[in-house]
């Protein structure tokens, strides 16, 4: 791992803190969407495997608004990431990524949709859910560390917001 990472991954530091609600994307557009809720689709958001975390971790910074909690390297090279009081961990574990994410029920679908890809939704881009915890508008979105995240809010939750 190069110097200039170490240091940046550094718990505090100015270049780790500086993603965090409401500040600007890459992309140009705010984080005004609240993660309010994080469901693993495996048993444990804080065991997401990832293949290094070293390459994973910037993803999250600079695409989901996350920023580093904590960081070690025994037993295994993991990480601790948090945004809106909702915490998620990357471990080199030996999992395939592939196989695992999160739901991630957001307070606005269109703003994280926007955050995330960088562009506002179209009107096939949001798509409705339905399942036994009710009907979401949802994405999808694979980080480059293979792990699946869907975005989701309830219908409800949207229509009030639209009205």
């Amino acid at each position: 791992m190069s110097s200039e990472f170490r240091s940046a991954l550094r718990i505090g530091d100015q270049e780790t803190s500086r993603f965090k609600f409401g500040v600007a994307h890459p992309n140009s557009y705010p984080m005004t969407a609240t993660i309010t809720r994080v469901a693993p689709y495996a048993a444990d958001a804080l065991d997401l495997p990832v293949q290094s975390v070293d390459a994973a971790v910037p993803y999250y910074l600079t695409n989901l608004g996350f920023r580093l909690v904590s960081r070690t390297d025994n037993p295994v090279r993991s990480a601790i990431l948090e945004r809106d009081g909702v915490r998620i961990g990357l471990v080199e574990n030996g999992r395939d990524p592939a196989q695992e994410g999160c739901y991630f029920e957001v307070s606005d679908i269109e703003a994280a949709f926007r955050e995330v890809k960088g562009k506002a939704p179209t009107d096939t881009d949001i798509k409705v859910q339905a399942s036994k915890g009710g009907v979401q508008r949802v994405f999808f979105e694979i980080a480059p560390d293979g792990l699946c995240y869907m975005f989701g809010q309830p219908a409800a939750d949207s229509a009030n917001q639209a009205g």
